[in-house]
Formats: C-alpha cells, structure tokens, sequence
C-alpha cells in the first residue's frame, strides 16, 4: 500500500468529483468575490440589536458562524428567545457566480482531513459569519416559549447584531452537566445559558408530548495528527448540543409555519412515514412492547423513552436500528393550499431549514423566500424551480453523506489494519440487494457484511470477523463469525 493510496485529502478530492460535486472554486467565482469584498457594508437594517448579549455555540472549531441565541423572560412568565441567522442573501444574490456554485455543490462537506465549504472561506467564514465581537446584519427571529414549552413566531426582521461570546459545545455542557467554570466569560453569560437550558428543557417538554422521536446514536470520529488517523474515538452528544437542536427547531417550525400562512411557498423538509414500519413492530416485540400495526410516531416515542430507561447501555444500538428503518429526512417544495407530509421523526406538519444558510443551500432559499415576503416583493422563484431545487439538494445531501462515510471509513480502514482477522460484537445496520451492512461496537464502525449474511435483517446482532480493508474505497469487509 503506497502513501499515496492512504492520503486521506486525496481521496477526498477524487470521492468528491466522483460524486459530481465540484472541490474548488472558480475565477468567475473568486473574480466575484474580490467585488463583494471590495463593496460590502453592514446593510441598512431597520433595528439595532448589537447590545443584547448575543452567543453562538457551536464545535470549538467551527468557523462559519450561522446563528446566534439571546433570551429574555417575559412579564407574563413566559420566555422570548431570540434567533439571528446570518444574511447571506445580503452578499450572495441569486444566479450570481457564488449562488450557482453553492446551488451545484447544495452543501458543505465535512471530511477528516479537509473541508469543501459551499460558499468560500471570505464569506462563510468571514463577511457572512457570525463571528466574535464583529458587527454583523441578521434575520432575527423573535419566538415566544409557553409554560407547557409550546411555541409560537412573535415577529421576524433584519437587524444588527453582535456575538458578544462564541462558546464551545464541550465546555457549555461540561458547565451543564460538571459545573466546571466557563473561564473568560462574565457572569451574563452564565445567567443567558442557565435561561436558554431552562428554555430548551421546556420546548423538548413539548416535543415530547407531541410524538417527537429522540435517539442516542454513536458517531465515529478519526483523531487526526498531522492530517494521519492515528485513533478514533466517539463523538458525545451532549447538554448543549440539545439546547441549540432545540433551539433551532423552535426557530426552523415557527418559520415555516408562518410562511406556510402567509401563502409563501416553501422548501420543506419532511420525513416520510416508515415503509418498513412491520419490522420496527417486529422488534418492539422482541422487547415485549406491541406498538400499533399502522406508523404512529407517538407509540414509537414511548416504546423509546421505556427502553432509554430500563436499558441505557443498549439504547444507541436500538436508535440506530430505528433511524435505518424509518428512513431519510428530503425536501419537497411545499404549495400555498398544498396537503403535504409532515417530518415523522420531529412529530412537526410545518418544517423546513432556515437557520444554517452559509452550509446548507436549502437554508438560503428559504432565506430569499422570507426576505422577499417581508419587503413585499415578488417571490423570487417559480413553484416548479423550487420543486427542481428540493429534488436536487435532496440528491445531493445523499452524495454529501457517501463522501463524509467515505472517507471516515478510509480513516477508519487506516487505524483498522492492526486489527484483521479479530473478532467483534456488531448490530446489521442495512440489508438488501445491495448488501448488508454491520456496524461493530468497539470501536464504533460500519462496514459490509461479504460472508454470512443470509436471514439477517436491519436490528439483528451478530458475531463477525474484520477479514480486509481498503483505505482507498473506504471498504471494512467483515465476515460472519
């Protein structure tokens, strides 16, 4: 095996134009944004928001800021969370050289040894991020939070804002959970993360009630060293990941909602009911729990939270055996009077992205449709371009996702090699005509099954044996033990 065989950015290159994305950016594109660069100012935001205590939590790495959080308590004991979300469409017009190449990539994507940002570093990671003690324009949404954690939209605007602290998710949950000191942030701070947790608990409250489906899955993630894998460990979600997820939902929901009344046509996102819902029915009764014959998202939830209880060690297994058989989330464009499906796993009818448009292109549209509706001025796409895009982005978030797995396998496959021939405790993770897949407890990979797969099916465990690797095609080959 040659160096150049297990360079993982090299594959990464090769994956990507395989999959029909495009790595680079074009002069076109960079001509472009010497213009923006050269031009740019704030913006002529009606409001001024830039002393409320913005914070962003993201990854202690990320650098493409989208949304930011502020809270307050209303007089009638009820919570106003605020969201800002960056204005790209203030620097990325429509059918401009950066939107027709963030329009054919559709997304960012994550690899172990590089990122291909969907818009460039200038502007994702600069001019249209979020960033620290910067002055920036943003779509603020204004969500009123119940004392039953219902929530509702109370006013959307553009307006000035700046983030007055970034924070790592790690070290909010490590407050969280350990109590361990945020160190260099004032005691404001502290008390705005004390307000949004008790915001987030309320909504998940709610959620719950609702039939929302909540999972504990275990991702894999190379510890890279000089840009080699040289480990792998597992990615922890945490007390601060649930506090922006549900954050965001509330702003993502509230959104679509009022666009959807507002006779504003939107990229929706859905998730469909389970087609293979008789087999989520099959293993709720190996755990002595009959659920209903037909999809009912709310029987699904309590079968999951009793057995989140009564078996936690066991509990990531079941949650990904039941993300594989309900299926993938997609975009549809959804029609003023249109009846259209709802996203199963959220238990929500109305929901679409807005919060993340400098990665997900989806979120830009989203962004134009509800710019365009607050300055009363044309919708600026015809209803069967919409339904194009949602078809597209939808195939390309799947092509985004086989080179993320890819190239973690590859990363994985590197660290793996040791370890052929040894034997693992795996769950089957997907069976059909096109093979059946296992994913192994320690560390926590997936690879194919080529060797004793027959009567297996998605949720079985098994014994099986690592019998080869291919860092190049990102291949873990078990065989049944």
């Amino acid at each position: 095996m040659t160096l150049q065989d297990t360079n993982l950015t090299t594959i990464a290159y090769e994956v990507m134009k395989d999959r029909g994305f495009i790595p680079g950016f074009s002069p076109a594109v960079t001509n472009e944004l010497v213009s923006i660069q050269k031009n740019y100012s704030l913006g002529n935001a009606k409001y001024d928001h830039r002393d409320k205590l913005w914070i962003s939590i993201d990854n202690s790495d990320s650098k493409d800021l989208d949304q930011l959080t502020f809270a307050e308590t209303e007089d009638s004991g009820t919570y106003k969370l605020y969201v800002a979300i960056a204005d790209v469409d203030g620097l990325v017009k429509k059918n401009s050289q950066i939107d027709e190449r963030a329009g054919h990539n559709t997304t960012s994507v994550y690899t172990p040894s590089i990122i291909f940002p969907m818009l460039p570093l200038e502007l994702s990671t600069n001019l249209t991020s979020l960033n620290e003690n910067e002055d920036r324009q943003a779509v603020v949404v204004e969500i009123l939070i119940a004392a039953d954690g219902e929530f509702e939209l109370h006013a959307t605007y553009m307006a000035l804002v700046r983030n007055h602290a970034k924070l790592a998710y790690d070290d909010v949950a490590d407050w969280l959970e350990a109590h361990k000191p945020l160190l260099n942030f004032s005691q404001e701070v502290h008390q705005l993360l004390t307000l949004q947790d008790q915001i987030a608990k309320r909504i998940q409250n709610y959620r719950n009630r609702q039939g929302a489906l909540n999972f504990e899955t275990i991702e894999i993630l190379p510890i890279m060293k000089d840009n080699n894998p040289v480990g792998l460990t597992a990615a922890v979600h945490n007390r601060a990941h649930v506090l922006i997820e549900n954050c965001m939902i509330a702003a993502n929901a509230s959104l679509s909602k009022y666009l959807e009344q507002q006779g504003v046509p939107i990229l929706k996102r859905i998730v469909r009911e389970p087609k293979r819902w008789d087999r989520i029915v099959e293993l709720a009764k190996t755990l002595n729990t009959a659920l209903p014959a037909e999809p009912d998202a709310k029987a699904l939830q309590d079968f999951l939270l009793k057995q989140r209880a009564s078996d936690p060690a066991k509990f990531s297994e079941l949650s990904l055996a039941m993300i594989k058989l309900i299926g993938k989330g997609e975009y549809i464009l959804s029609a003023p009077g249109q009846n259209s499906p709802g996203h199963f796993d959220l238990a929500l009818q109305d929901y679409a992205h807005t919060t993340a448009p400098n990665r997900r292109y989806p979120d830009l549209i989203m962004q134009r449709l509800l710019k365009s509706h607050l300055n009363a001025q044309t919708i600026p796409y015809k209803a069967q371009e919409l339904s194009s895009i949602a078809s597209y982005c939808t195939q390309k978030e799947d092509d985004a996702t086989k080179v993320e797995r890819h190239l973690k396998k590859s990363a994985a496959a590197i660290v793996m090699i040791a370890q052929i021939g040894k034997k693992f405790q795996g769950l089957v993770t997907g069976a059909s005509e096109k093979g059946t897949w296992v994913k192994i407890k320690n560390p926590p990979i997936e690879g194919k099954l080529v060797q004793g797969f027959a009567n297996l099916d998605v949720g079985d465990s098994v014994e099986v044996e690592l019998v080869a690797v291919d860092v190049a095609q990102g291949h873990i080959d078990f065989a049944r033990a």
